[in-house]
């Protein structure tokens, strides 16, 4: 007799016959069996030539946005920036699907998303330039800080997005992680309350291939990452994340299924690092150049221009107009970052604690004088 054989035949307080069947089918919840795409099939005629025109122009933006902040990194003008190049699709597609009133919650690859949900991009990189923890007011954002640990983001995304729920609000929260971030606590507990709770929240992981330099086939052996999904209890999506217009479609669904109360979604984008994971990683060490050639042909830019220019809905002046908006963009930045920042040392103990702890107003006195002294040598 096994053991379940067995709990049919012994009386368990609170338990009833089928309390171990699934509590609800599973099927419905299984990722797609391959990635969803619209680029290059016959869906794109479908999509609306606006939409299209505006995550191309975001696309090209992005690339240069991403360009501009790793050469300001070689400057020293950055401290570090993990780049999000080949990655863009994913990047613009998660500010574009949320409404003002939503909240985004990116982890430390996703400034392009911040800085797409128009956040200035000298806030956006005050914590990547080591100046502050965040150039930005989260609440008048609604985008929380980028977020450096893995996944520690993913449950504050279900606490606002079932707090919001419970006061009444028609909120959602995207949260944004890698593949590595899947292989945290974090990620478990917050994709387990999520669905528990049924949550308006959308969990977008972007696939990259490495974490790090991990490849994904060394941390995780689930046919998908969107079949992970399916043990929490919530729908699981796959998609090419190259493919804007596809990752634009599928967050669309997710956010408006957790707004009308249909509960969170786990949707992973299959796309590619291209640049290394940092400034201070060598790439090269744990990935070849083939692999790399490979998936530059599988560029979301390059593959939008393609679609695009073929359906009719871009031209040479649309392309012309996006690529003189990313190099504007690019000279502002330059401009903005080869000015040495102000800052006020005193600040480090700002919003540490809503009320200061005796450790820290006796830090500050300590600071203060040491500034007050400084200041009278130098006069």
């Amino acid at each position: 007799m096994t053991v379940l054989d067995h709990r049919h035949h012994t009386a368990v307080p609170g338990w009833t016959p089928g309390a171990t069947a699934p509590r609800t089918d599973p099927a419905p919840l299984l990722p797609d069996a391959s990635p969803v795409r619209v680029l290059g099939t016959p869906a794109l005629e479908k999509c609306d030539p606006a939409l299209l025109r505006e995550l191309y122009r975001r696309l090209v933006v992005g690339r240069r946005f991403n360009q501009q902040a790793t050469t300001l990194t070689k400057q020293g003008r950055l401290a570090v920036y993990p780049a999000s190049t080949g990655q863009e699709a994913c990047q613009v597609a998660a500010a574009l699907v949320l409404g003002e009133a939503d909240w985004l919650f990116p982890s430390y690859r996703d400034t392009l998303a911040v800085v797409s949900r128009g956040i200035d991009p000298l806030e956006a990189l005050t914590l990547l330039r080591g100046t502050a923890h965040t150039g930005y007011d989260p609440r008048a954002t609604r985008t929380a800080p980028l977020c450096t640990p893995l996944a520690t983001q993913a449950p504050h995304a279900v606490g606002l997005a079932h707090a919001a729920r419970l006061g009444g609000e028609p909120v959602v929260a995207l949260a944004m992680l890698g593949d590595g971030g899947t292989s945290e606590g974090d990620f478990h507990e917050a994709l387990n309350f999520a669905a528990v709770l049924q949550a308006p929240v959308v969990f977008l992981v972007q696939n990259n291939g490495y974490a790090i330099s991990v490849p994904l086939s060394a941390q995780s052996a689930a046919p998908t990452l969107a079949h992970k999904a399916v043990g929490y209890g919530m729908p699981g999506r796959l998609v090419d994340g190259n493919d804007a217009p596809a990752v634009h479609g599928v967050l669309a669904e997710a956010v408006e299924r957790a707004r009308t109360g249909g509960g969170p979604t786990l949707v992973e984008a299959l796309t590619y690092r291209v640049e290394a994971h940092t400034n201070a990683d060598d790439a090269t060490r744990y990935r070849t150049d083939p692999e790399v050639a490979a998936w530059r042909e599988h560029d979301p830019i390059l593959l939008m221009e393609r679609s695009l220019r073929e359906l009719g809905v871009l031209d040479d002046a649309l392309a012309r107009a996006a690529a003189d908006e990313a190099e504007a963009l690019a000279a502002r930045m330059r401009a903005e970052f080869h000015a040495d920042p102000e800052l006020d040392p005193m600040a480090l103990f700002t919003h540490v604690f809503a009320e200061p702890t005796p450790q820290l107003r006796e830090q500050a006195a300590q600071l203060s004088a040491e500034l007050a002294a400084e200041a009278e040598v130098q006069h």
